[in-house]
């Protein structure tokens, strides 16, 4: 009996486990099925419906289908069509209005009741900038490399300069007054009479440098475009930013204005310099409407409004893409030359006051000298960032296994922000033209240097930096032919000076010192000259040498680009090659 009762139990199981088999076989085929089938339900030929932002039936909104470049912009109730509209779905439709993160919501023709119903709400952007916010981690990593996890553009920014602007060796070296090797060098030392008196022979000299000049504690303002994520500051506050005020001041003893970060003191994210996140949360760049460029006296991030979080808010992220799918937000600034300006225009030796500098000289001036510039033209120009960002060979800026799309219609751009460390970009800067013309006795040389290929001067900004031309004549057992007209290269050219040539650079004084030329520009400076070549501009320089009758001459002309003037590289042990920018080598025949 009870053997029995044990293989009936045992064929009941075996049937129920039949049938349980045979139905989930059933099941998995089903769903198996209905997953490989493509949703073949024709899209409709419109889609309509209405964007809401924070004040209501958004006006003047921008639509968008994502993946395509199909677009509209909402009437004045905040009502939108989309037309023309081809295929099958599902669809995602993003929107987007000044001021507010990027909307969105999806469109399935085979379950969606109506294509003419379709809301898309969109959310405030953070209305008051967090200063003490801890910048952006993802997945367990922090910084800019927690962006490299989706974006492509993450390798691209770490080799650009930018992100090597807290950590540059030049930088640090002329803020610190050391040597590469972070040997310090002398301060200023004064005479009885107020002047400054030159270095003492005895002890060793490596240059310039802001900290042995402030021992005060004064900190400068640097930061505020090397390094803006080393201070939790607000960005109204030009004095704390500034540094100027020493720690025996009334301000700083009562804590009126907090002591700022210094060049030396950047640990974790702040030594990314300009991070992925510092910039993609930049909303607006403010500029002075009397003149078209930055406050002088409100450099770099205190020029900038930046939209970080408090607590809770989700972080803002701007971009140029309105077909976007997540929290972020559409800056149209992000491609004009405007975003750059406040970092990149710079006024040194003013007396500042509160909103206002009297007098000063302009040191970096890259924006201005564009503004200046046929390039600034909207309708013939190019912005900064055509130049420097250019078009991507990638159709894609998200990796595909981390949802990426490809789009074919959006220019996206490189991330490598080429600079003066780029010697593709140099060579393709200038344009040179030499003539050479032989009579008895003489051999004239003209060479003619157009600016071709930079919206602004050459060299621009940092003014150690500068381009020396040098043009040498041999004779046919290459020997080098005397001068006896034209300009030499200065002094400053290092191992070049007195040879023929000219040297282009903004060469300041300092009147402290009485050098020339100099990049202590936190002193009181005054300028020398300008040689450099604006934009489309050309420099047309002739020498005439001896040469003797009956002979060959060989003619070599070189233009070079130097990162610093000669001198201050020996004191500061910076090897820096110099970047040949143009060369023609001329054989004139004999007589």
């Amino acid at each position: 009996m009870i053997e029995g009762s044990i293989i009936l139990m045992n064929r009941l199981g075996w049937y129920l486990f039949s049938v349980v088999t045979t139905v989930l076989i059933l099941l998995i085929f089903m769903v198996a099925t209905v997953l490989s089938q493509d949703n073949t339900q024709p899209l409709p030929a419109a889609i309509s419906g209405v964007v809401i932002d924070s004040g209501g039936p958004a006006a003047g909104a921008i639509v968008q289908i994502q993946g395509t470049p199909n677009t509209t912009e909402t009437a004045a109730d905040g009502t939108f069509t989309l037309t023309d509209i081809e295929g099958t779905g599902p669809l995602v439709i993003t929107a987007w209005s000044y001021g507010h993160y990027i909307g969105w919501t999806t469109f399935d023709p085979e379950t969606a009741a109506t294509p003419d119903d379709l809301r898309i709400e969109l959310a405030l952007l953070p209305q008051v900038d967090n200063h003490k916010y801890d910048w952006f981690s993802f997945e367990g990593v922090d910084g800019s490399a927690a962006c490299g996890l989706c974006h492509r553009e993450f390798e691209e920014w770490q080799a650009d300069q930018h992100s090597q602007s807290a950590v540059n060796h030049r930088f640090l070296s002329i803020y610190s007054g050391t040597d590469i090797n972070g040997e310090m060098g002398q301060p200023i030392r004064w005479g009885s009479d107020g002047q400054a008196l030159p270095p003492d022979p005895d002890q060793p000299y490596t240059g310039p440098g802001f900290v042995p000049d402030n021992p005060g504690g004064r900190v400068g303002n640097c930061t505020t475009c090397h390094m803006p994520m080393v201070s939790k500051l607000p960005t109204n506050q030009n004095c704390s930013w500034s540094g100027c005020h020493t720690s025996l001041t009334i301000e700083r003893a009562t804590d009126y204005l907090s002591f700022p970060g210094t060049p030396m003191s950047a640990r974790g994210d702040a030594l990314e310099g300009i991070s992925c996140e510092f910039c993609h949360s930049i909303g607006e760049v403010f500029i002075d409407p009397e003149t078209n460029l930055p406050r002088p006296d409100m450099p770099g991030i205190l020029s900038m409004r930046l939209h970080r979080p408090m607590e809770g808010e989700t972080p803002a992220f701007f971009g140029t893409l309105v077909d976007v799918n997540r929290k972020d937000s559409y800056l149209p600034l992000l491609s004009e030359s405007e975003f750059c300006a406040s970092c990149h225009f710079g006024v040194f030796g003013g007396v500042m006051g509160v909103g206002t500098m009297t007098g000063g000289l302009p040191v970096y001036n890259s924006y201005g000298e564009w503004l200046e510039s046929p390039y600034s033209d909207p309708d013939t120009g190019q912005t900064c960032q055509q130049c420097h960002m250019p078009e991507a060979e990638q159709n894609w800026f998200v990796f595909e296994e981390r949802g990426g799309l490809e789009r074919d219609y959006a220019t996206l751009h490189n991330h490598t922000m080429l600079g003066a460390a780029s010697e593709d970009l140099l060579q393709n800067t200038i344009a040179m033209t030499n003539r050479v013309e032989r009579t008895t006795g003489q051999l004239e040389v003209e060479v003619s240097l157009t600016n071709v290929g930079a919206g602004h001067h050459v060299p621009t900004d940092q003014p150690m930096r500068s381009m020396i031309l040098v043009v040498e004549a041999l004779d046919a057992n290459d020997q080098p032919l005397a001068l006896i007209g034209g300009p030499l290269n200065p002094d400053f050219s290092g191992d070049y000076a007195g040879q023929p040539g000219k040297t282009f650079a903004l060469v300041l004084r300092d009147e402290w010192t009485g050098d020339v030329p100099t990049v202590a520009f936190w002193r009181e400076i005054s300028l020398v000259e300008d040689t450099r070549i604006p934009a489309l501009a050309t420099d047309t320089t002739q020498y005439v040498f001896n040469v003797p009758e009956d002979e060959p001459i060989t003619v070599n002309i070189r233009l070079l680009y130097r990162r610093a003037f000669y001198d201050l590289m020996q004191q500061k042990g910076w090897d820096d090659p110099d970047i040949l920018m143009e060369s023609e080598t001329l054989h004139v025949p004999a007589n």
